[in-house]
This record gives structure tokens, C-alpha cells and sequence, in this order.
């Protein structure tokens, strides 16, 4: 058998669109495949859509009641055996860094079930591709329009596209996030990026909708992340896109925004608060809220200054972030998604890990607002926090 390196070069040496075609035949020399498919996670985390179909011709698979679902939500790999046929079906997360992209599928020769070895194989086979599909997502549509179940409007369009991800794990921490409605967002936006020693994570949540509210979250996540890649302090971060924004709108448009720069050996956070969604705490088994100075949001007024605060967080700890389109929420008969709602939802999700948790609370919101339009954006973000310990 051919060492797992092999695929990883032939990976790279592939045209980007090609990427997964080459992999298939790989897959299928080395194990006698009869089926390789690729599944890609739709924008809106509910189906698995297959690479190299339009979205429009398919049926997609669902993400919670299907064997490549639970593949995918355990990030596992799960068996399908079919006895009469004397074969099996290996369902194999596509992860990179805790980015849960797809699911690989291959179905093989065999009523018994893959060998450890052979296990083992197809998923270096499934990690070196969702690293590959990353790359070439610069350079070809094919996954991009893989992941759509309907077409997304132009702002929305804008929307994913300055998005960092929507998982990322590393021992110190695990985060997820979520937009709904995934296919027609506003305003809303999330981002992240670390250092050996340092998480930055931002929360926003623009005013206006449409195309509006896309320029002006793309103008703010841009000048925060300018501000961060010259080495700025957070505070310094947020005057220059407030800077930004106001010499751009003048007062007429700004954004609420979270700020947190997250200290990775010891667990400190500073946090800036301009006018930001809401921030709850789960520890030790207790939700609640954390209280901050509500600063001004960014672009509202002309230099204004912003002033960091802290806290510690501990090993355990789970932070959520949600914005204002949760609360604001309407059920058919005009009912507002109340706070004690809220956190018995953050309760009834406290034992899944980050990734899954905006996807659950965001599924009970819509049974909230039934078939009622969303007259807003609804974003949460969910970080655990698992210690320096773990670190080291």
C-alpha cells in the first residue's frame, strides 16, 4: 500500500477543480472502492450536499437523521453495513483545524467492516483532502457551489465570503458559529484569529439589511483586521474602525461590536464593549450573563475613545455570544423570544460541543418563530474554554 504521502502529492498537484476526482481514483486503487462520494455542509448546517451535482438537480442528504449525519456530528467515522450486497459504507468527517466541512463516503467490498489499517487510511485520505478543498477554494466554484441548497442573495453572498470559518478547535479552546437565515443574512458577522499566545474574536451586529448592511460590516471587519495584522492594541483596534466607519457614513450607519482578545497560557480576556450582543456565561452548571460598560457602537460619533475591561476565565467555561436578532425574535402571534427561553436553551445544549450548539439554539429559535420572515439577522457564537492545562 502506498504511503499516505502519495495522495497528499498527487492532491497538490491537481488542478483545484479536479482535486476530489483525483482522490477518488486514489481511493479507489488502493481499496477496491465501488462508490467515493464527497458531501459538503450547506450554509445553513442542516444537509450534505454532493461536490460535482447542482444543488437544484440533487437530493441533498440530511445533516441530522442520516447515516453521513451522524458521521458528521459525531466527527467519526461510522459504518453502513450491507450484508447482501457483501459491502460496507465508511462515512469519514472532513475536518481541518475543527472546520467541519463534509463528509467522505466510500463503500467497499466487504460484509466484515474495514480493517484498523484500512480505517485508518481513508481518513488520512479525508483530512488531506478537506486541507486540499480549503486551498482550492480560492481557485474554483466547485465547492463553493456545492455547499448551496438555493442560491444565496448577493449580500449574503458577501457575508460568507468574509467569514473565517464556522468551527476551529485548538487545545486551549473550541468555537463555533452560526448565521440564520444562512441564505438572506443582514448585517450580522463574526471573525477570529490566533496567535501562539492570543484569540482575537469579534462579534458584530450592522445596521440595515441587504446590500447596505454588507458594505458596511465588510468596511468594519476590514479595519479591525487591519488594525490586528499592524499589531494594535484592542482598544486601538476598535477607534481605527470606528474612525473607519464614521469617515465613511458620518454617524448615519455604525455597527454594535464585540471586541475579546483572549490570553491563551493565563485566561485573561479583554474585551471592548461597543454597543455588542450579548454575552452569557455557562460555569459549572450555572447560565448567566456577563455585565460590561456598554461603550458607543463604531462610526456613531467622531473619535470616540474606547476603554478595555477584563475577566478571567477558567477552565470549563462556555461563553456564548448572541445578537440582537435572537431577543428581538417574533413568534406568529407577535410573542418575543423571552431571556428565560434563552437560557434554557443554553442549558439544553450544554453538554454538545461548540460547533453543534449555534446550529441547535438557532433550530429553536425558528420553532419559536415558525414561518414568520426573520426581520433580522439571528447570530450566536459558542467558545468553550478549556484551559492552559490543556495547552501544555
Amino acid at each position: 500500500m502506498e504511503r499516505p504521502s502519495a495522495v497528499e502529492r498527487s492532491l497538490r498537484e491537481a488542478a483545484p477543480h479536479e482535486i476530489f476526482d483525483v482522490l477518488r481514483s486514489a481511493v479507489e486503487h488502493r481499496h477496491r472502492a465501488r462508490t467515493v462520494d464527497l458531501l459538503l455542509a450547506d450554509y445553513a448546517m442542516t444537509r450534505l450536499q454532493p461536490v460535482g451535482v447542482l444543488p437544484h438537480t440533487c437530493a441533498p442528504v440530511s445533516i441530522h437523521d442520516s447515516a453521513p449525519g451522524r458521521a458528521f456530528g459525531a466527527q467519526e467515522p461510522h459504518c453502513v453495513y450491507d450484508r447482501s450486497a457483501s459491502e460496507v459504507t465508511v462515512h469519514l468527517p472532513v475536518s481541518v483545524r475543527g472546520d467541519r466541512l463534509g463528509i467522505l463516503s466510500v463503500t467497499l467490498p466487504e460484509s466484515d467492516g474495514p480493517a484498523p489499517d484500512v480505517l485508518e487510511d481513508l481518513q488520512g485520505c479525508a483530512d488531506a483532502l478537506a486541507h486540499e478543498v480549503v486551498v482550492a477554494e480560492r481557485d474554483t466554484d466547485l465547492f463553493l457551489r456545492a455547499r448551496r441548497v438555493e442560491r444565496l442573495t448577493l449580500a449574503a453572498e458577501m457575508q460568507w465570503q468574509l467569514l473565517p470559518g464556522r468551527s476551529c478547535s485548538r487545545p486551549e479552546y473550541s468555537l463555533g458559529a452560526q448565521l440564520e437565515p444562512a441564505y438572506a443574512i443582514f448585517g450580522d458577522s463574526f471573525d477570529w484569529s490566533a496567535s501562539a499566545d492570543d484569540l482575537y474574536v469579534t462579534v458584530s451586529n450592522g445596521m440595515g439589511e441587504g446590500i447596505d448592511a454588507a458594505l458596511l460590516t465588510n468596511l468594519a471587519v476590514n479595519a479591525l483586521r487591519n488594525a490586528r495584522r499592524a499589531g494594535l492594541s484592542l482598544s486601538d483596534q476598535a477607534c481605527l474602525a470606528d474612525q473607519a466607519v464614521y469617515g465613511q457614513y458620518k454617524g448615519s450607519r455604525y455597527l454594535s461590536t464585540l471586541l475579546f482578545r483572549f490570553h491563551l497560557p493565563t485566561g485573561h480576556v479583554e474585551i471592548v464593549d461597543a454597543g455588542s450582543p450579548k454575552v452569557w456565561r455557562v460555569r459549572r452548571g450555572v447560565v448567566e450573563t456577563i455585565e460590561m460598560e456598554e461603550q458607543m457602537p463604531l462610526g456613531m460619533f467622531e473619535d470616540t475613545e474606547y476603554v478595555p475591561q477584563h475577566f478571567q476565565v477558567e477552565p470549563g467555561d462556555r461563553l456564548l455570544f448572541i445578537s440582537d436578532g435572537v431577543y428581538d425574535a417574533l413568534s406568529p402571534g407577535g410573542e418575543r423570544y423571552s431571556v428565560r427561553a434563552l437560557a434554557a436553551s443554553i442549558n439544553n445544549t450544554r453538554l454538545l460541543p461548540a460547533a453543534q450548539v449555534p446550529r441547535v439554539m438557532l433550530q429553536e429559535l425558528l420553532g419559536h418563530r415558525g414561518a414568520t420572515p426573520a426581520a433580522d439577522d439571528s447570530l450566536v457564537l459558542c467558545l468553550d474554554w478549556h484551559g492552559p492545562s490543556a495547552r501544555r
